[in-house]
């Protein structure tokens, strides 16, 4: 089977990967996004995706804007390929585009449509905390995730994984999933699904405002924007930038999912009942776990950091590094 591939994130490399080692699969082309330019020294770095077809010398193309782009059309168009696989691209595909390959495009959907239609839907179902997400291989048309639906696979999200290990994780599912859909599909044995319309939700595009974390918001809710939009949430100290990048709420279901290395935090959760700051407040230092702040409603732990210009530490480094002081208030 003839296949372009269109994918730019690590997300996609795997897909990728799994097509290139697949001995019924001949990857033909590569379309990905063009390089940007990273870092102090504004470098063009390549995408993942890049970076991996270059190592097996397959045309790559990098239109700025693949609908109006006349020679990506034109070497698509006769590229004979019969069926395009799209993951995390980046670009919408045109009606025309669609239309070329003899088994249509087929997309690699990193949420259980119609549930999380969009951008980032991994990031945006760990934040509303849901406990299960998954794969969906889709038929695409011309809508945002709104084609038919081909298979679906499921994975399970414990209380304390982030974003980074659940779109790991899915990225390894879709790879399998995507071969099997290829296979059923080129058999005939998989009867596209449609979606419900009526049940979609949708996960928007996240900005900057989405790191600032409210200490406001309850002790679960600031948990599942730190972990959902990892590791990039943040709150202010002392005048400056803290990240805050692995959080404990004070609670029995939380506190019960730890290992034994946390056995001394819930021996002291009784004690810390008793602990009723202003929200972002400082109530307690636990002894080689951190501080725990109140939020506006439950106590939280700040398990990981990161301060300004240096590395990821744990709370605990943070009370000894900067003589953290109850009652003193973040944010």
């Amino acid at each position: 089977m003839q296949v372009i591939f269109f994918g730019t994130p690590q997300f996609a490399v795997p897909t990728l990967q799994k097509l290139l080692d697949h001995p019924q699969y001949n990857v033909i082309g590569v379309i990905t996004q063009p390089d940007k330019r990273r870092g102090r020294g504004k470098q063009l770095i390549p995408s993942a995706v890049k970076k991996v077809a270059l190592n097996y010398n397959i045309p790559i193309w990098q239109p700025k804007r693949i609908k109006k782009d006349q020679d990506t059309l034109f070497q698509l168009k006769n590229s004979q390929a019969d069926v395009f696989v799209v993951v995390a691209y980046g670009q919408i595909l045109s009606s025309e585009i669609l239309q070329m390959p003899r088994l249509g495009c087929i997309n690699v959907h990193g949420s259980i449509l119609p549930q999380y239609r969009g951008a980032a839907p991994i990031q945006w179902c760990l934040y509303n905390g849901d406990r299960q997400t998954g794969i969906t291989t889709m038929l695409m048309d011309e809508g945002m995730d709104t084609g038919d639906m081909l298979l679906k696979a499921y994975t399970d999200i414990n209380l304390f994984n982030n974003a980074y290990e659940i779109a790991e994780k899915l990225a390894n599912q879709g790879a399998d999933l995507l071969i099997e859909t290829l296979e059923k599909l080129e058999a005939n044995k998989i009867e596209p699904t449609p979606q419900n319309n009526d049940e979609a939700t949708y996960a928007s595009l996240i900005n900057k405002d989405d790191f600032i974390i409210d200490w406001n918001q309850s002790a679960i809710a600031i948990h599942n924007q730190v972990r959902g939009f990892y590791p990039n949430c943040f709150t202010s100290f002392r005048d400056d930038k803290l990240k805050i990048i692995a959080t404990i709420p004070i609670e029995d279901d939380y506190l019960q999912a730890l290992d034994e290395n946390f056995e001394g935090l819930k021996k002291q959760k009784e004690a810390l009942g008793k602990n009723v700051g202003k929200p972002g407040e400082v109530v307690s230092i636990m002894k080689h776990f951190g501080p725990i702040l109140q939020t506006g409603e439950g106590l939280l732990l700040l398990s990981e950091i990161q301060r300004s210009g240096k590395r990821p530490q744990s709370g605990w480094d943070l009370v000894n590094g900067t003589h953290l002081k109850v009652g003193e208030i973040l944010g």
